[in-house]
């Protein structure tokens, strides 16, 4: 795949970013000489940097990502957004049925529980409402900015949020203390943080990886219950949990 789109046949890829996956991804993308470029949502306002051209931003639906391939000659997709953006994947996935192109997910392997772990396994966030119970409880919520709005509905907890950047105030159950900071975070620091907070039981999605991974640890090492909420089904697309396997996929 060297010496870019110039040579007959070459891939030219679309990158669908937002992970650190996706960004070791895109150095492998630029040192192999591939001819192609990354794509942001624009969401965190100061992302870090890819090693390929970067576009950054929505596409107005799935129309406007098909214009955006057509338009650019895109051959392969791959769809390296966090597990949990399913809009953008549902996008990626339609807009490239209709083109006709090679469509591949590059995700992180998501996590299985260990024997000692006490996870409630639950499809949405408003299934992990429900498993909170109606008893008030003090809950470690770690899901981002995205759905918080969702857990409005047990306003009977209290909840400390950890995100990057500050949510939409109005998106925050009543009882909430924020707390920002970016992974990752040692197994010691999430353990003693749990305590320091009390928490009860932590909401988590199963976003796989090793970046968020300690407090997974510490709420097996405190006997906590954890809220597991699974990622959203890619349906009829093929899936990569490795750079090998999407390199392999580029070649073919």
């Amino acid at each position: 795949m060297k010496g870019g789109g110039s040579g007959r046949g070459a891939p030219r890829v679309f990158l669908l970013a937002g992970t650190s996956e996706a960004r070791a991804l895109a150095a492998r993308l630029a040192q192999a000489g591939v001819d192609a470029t990354a794509s942001l949502a624009g969401r965190t306002s100061a992302p870090a940097p890819l090693a390929l051209p970067t576009r950054v931003g929505g596409f107005g639906g799935v129309e406007g990502l098909k214009r955006y391939l057509a338009d650019n000659r895109v051959t392969h997709v791959v769809d390296a957004t966090h597990p949990f953006a399913a809009q953008m994947s549902a996008n990626a996935s339609a807009a490239c049925a209709a083109l006709g192109l090679p469509l591949i997910a590059y995700a992180r392997a998501p996590w299985r529980p260990e024997p000692e772990d006490r996870w409630i396994e639950v499809a949405d966030n408003a299934a992990a409402v429900a498993a909170l119970g109606a008893e008030p409880r003090r809950v470690f919520l770690t899901i981002g900015r995205q759905g918080i709005a969702d857990f409005r509905a047990a306003p009977q907890h209290d909840y400390v949020l950890r995100v990057i950047e500050a949510p939409d105030p109005n998106d925050l159950p009543p009882n909430c203390a924020l707390i920002f900071a970016r992974g990752p975070f040692a197994r010691a620091e999430e353990t003693a943080l749990m305590q320091e907070r009390r928490v009860e039981v932590v909401v988590s999605k199963n976003s796989g990886g090793a970046l968020t991974y300690a407090k997974i640890e510490a709420a097996r090492a405190l006997a906590l219950p954890v809220v597991m909420i699974a990622p959203p089904a890619r349906e009829g697309v093929a899936l990569a949990h490795d750079a090998e396997a999407v390199m392999a996929f580029l070649r073919a």
